[in-house]
């Protein structure tokens, strides 16, 4: 950052695009300046992003960024908190939380949002997103591994972020979201709890008591009147995010019309553990099928039903990732059969140098 800037920031803006710094020191998060306009213009802004963040380091430090839910290799002791601005935020979390563990340091999320114009339809929103985040990891798993070992969940990320504030449970909640009726029992009844429980652990409210603090699968952010999804693992290319996010939009669309009976919430975090657990072919209690597989192949029908031309171009890349595995699965089965010719460790830098590339190539790995 501070050979960007010249100076030591959390954020450096350029024309589309910022480069920004979080909690990890080794994770850059990447962000459009304003809201995208379409599909093609998301895909052309953030890969100009990361052709450009990739062209710096190779030139300055014969780095390479990498994409996915979790870096397959690196250990907790290799990484830090990030030192400098905003660290009175971490600070704050430090003094509640074991910020040195999984499920805080070696986590990357594409994180969608999505607006809304009033209360009413951003409470439809919230109360759909909660029905359809429960079964999301199923297509966006992509952290197979962890310290150079296979982890036991389809995704692993999410395995670790269930966990990782159980200090003070209310604030992740059951990651799928409560249902509301209005702003007013959000506010009250989701962050006025979590908020009320953390300063009972002895939290500084000035700094934690916000709606950002919230951990959910889903939630609301009302200083940009929109829900964010946080479910997702980070995919291997900016094209495989697009996807998603038409894809989730022209589900949305969809559902609306549709009218589906909204399941039970404890339905939902029954759904969603087995989700994590177990990917595609995880056993859930739906109308539409008894697999996480088969309730994803209708949201693949609904959407494609109401997807743009646009959208449409995209729907290849979910179909193949409903079809033949997530990236998770993809990346397990490929490391492997790699590892029956050679080292562990070095089938898993050749599968992630391979996913590297995709990321460069904007090329979906599958």
């Amino acid at each position: 950052m501070k050979d960007l800037h010249g100076r030591v920031v959390n954020s450096v803006e350029q024309s589309r695009f910022a480069f920004g710094k979080e909690l990890q020191l080794h994770v850059m998060e990447i962000r459009p300046i304003t809201p995208f306009r379409s599909p093609s213009d998301f895909e052309e802004t953030m890969q100009e992003a990361i052709s450009n963040m990739q062209e710096f380091l190779q030139r300055k430090y014969h780095a390479n960024l990498l994409g996915t839910g979790m870096h397959p290799l690196l250990r907790l002791e290799e990484t830090a908190i990030w030192p400098h601005r905003h660290r009175q935020i971490y600070e704050a979390y430090g003094k509640i939380f074991n910020l040195k563990r999984q499920g805080w340091l070696n986590i990357q999320s594409f994180q969608l949002n999505l607006p809304y114009s009033n209360q009413e339809s951003g409470i439809l929103l919230h109360n759909t997103l909660a029905n359809v985040c429960a079964y999301l990891p199923a297509i966006t798993a992509s952290s197979p591994l962890c310290e150079g070992k296979f982890g036991g969940f389809a995704d692993n990320r999410l395995s670790f972020y269930m966990q990782n504030q159980k200090e003070v449970p209310s604030v992740t909640g059951d990651v799928v979201p409560e249902y509301v009726s209005s702003f007013g029992e959000y506010v009250k009844e989701v962050i006025g709890k979590y908020s009320s429980d953390l300063a009972a652990a002895g939290a500084d409210q000035l700094i934690l008591g916000k709606e950002w603090v919230n951990s959910r699968g889903v939630i609301f952010r009302f200083d940009r009147r929109a829900l964010e999804i946080r479910v997702m693992d980070e995919q291997e290319c900016v094209k495989s995010d697009v996807a998603l996010s038409c894809f989730i939009r022209a589900l949305l669309r969809g559902l609306a019309k549709k009218n589906d009976e909204a399941l039970p919430h404890a339905t939902l975090v029954k759904n969603y553990n087995s989700t994590v657990a177990d990917g595609l072919e995880a056993k859930v209690q739906h109308p539409r099928g008894k697999t996480a597989r088969q309730v994803c192949r209708y949201f693949l029908r609904t959407a494609m039903e109401n997807a743009t031309e646009t959208e449409k171009k995209y729907m290849l890349v979910i179909q193949k990732r409903i079809d033949h595995g997530n990236l998770s699965e993809i990346i397990r089965k490929r490391v492997q059969s790699k590892a029956q010719r050679t080292d562990f460790v070095e089938a898993i830098i050749s599968v992630y140098a391979k996913l590297a590339k995709s990321l460069m190539d904007n090329q979906p790995y599958v």
